[in-house]
């Protein structure tokens, strides 16, 4: 009976394996030791460098680091968004705009603590932003909260005294002001009798360390009243020459950011 035909490589491969159990060649013990040792590697390094789903790590960052709110208060027209200027000057903190609806002080009242709440309990401090009616809503709102400081821009601080100006410049005594509830003035503001009746029968308490911008023009807050704020209330007072009550142009945001910079040390 004839042989099978075995080609000589694969029968020097086969007579390798029979005589000592093991392959000789290249891919052989040597081999397989160098891909058991490539596989340990690779399972040291995925557990060593095991990622972590990136909102964890940002949960981690700010329990660990970040102990500190920024709230913002926008003023009249203004939106919960304008916190984002704000953020690289505080980049140590978390900056928050407050979204509130509030368009009166007494619903101010009722909605600024428990907005105020909502952010507190995650941070140890809290600091306050504050423009024009909204650091007015922020003192009749939040006077009595753990606020570690404040920033007032071009604060409305005295309603009543705001109030009765709008009366002389619209012409409307009290008593017509009374008579009718709210007046429509020329200027864009409507005269209201509850708010004025408000704004007298809850004056302002206010005692957390506050520095307020004040500009030199600001034709909404004289200066005798902002003055007088200031030394009732022990706070801080930097006023820019010409500058106005809505701080909006590129000379006057750079005084700004300079000031809160300044005051935040």
């Amino acid at each position: 009976m004839r042989k099978a035909h075995t080609p000589k490589s694969a029968a020097a491969h086969v007579s390798g394996v029979a005589k000592s159990g093991k392959r000789r060649n290249a891919g052989g013990i040597r081999g397989r030791v160098s891909a058991d040792a490539l596989s340990r590697r690779k399972k040291r390094r995925r557990i060593c460098n095991r990622e972590i789903p990136r909102v964890q790590i940002e949960d981690l960052w700010r329990i660990t680091i970040v102990d500190k709110a920024v709230i913002y208060i926008h003023g009249k027209g203004g939106n919960a968004e304008e916190a984002i200027h704000y953020k690289p000057l505080f980049s140590n903190c978390d900056v928050i705009g407050l979204d509130y609806t509030a368009q009166f002080p007494w619903e101010a009242k009722e909605e600024f603590p428990l907005l105020f709440n909502s952010i507190y309990r995650n941070y140890k401090t809290v600091e306050v932003i504050a423009n024009s009616i909204g650091a007015y809503f922020a003192i009749n709102a939040l006077s009595n909260q753990q606020i570690e400081k404040a920033y007032f821009i071009s604060p409305v601080v005295d309603m009543e005294r705001l109030i009765a100006d709008m009366m002389i410049w619209a012409n409307v005594t009290e008593d017509e002001l009374k008579e009718k509830k709210e007046i429509q003035t020329t200027f864009g503001e409507t005269l209201s009798w509850d708010y004025l009746c408000y704004a007298r029968e809850n004056p302002i308490i206010w005692e957390i360390p506050t520095h307020i911008l004040y500009g030199e023009k600001d034709n909404l807050t004289a200066y005798g009243t902002i003055f007088e704020f200031v030394q009732r209330t022990n706070s801080t007072l930097s006023i820019m020459k010409n500058g106005e009550h809505w701080f909006h142009t590129d000379e006057q945001m750079k005084f700004l950011d300079e000031w809160i910079i300044k005051s935040s040390k």
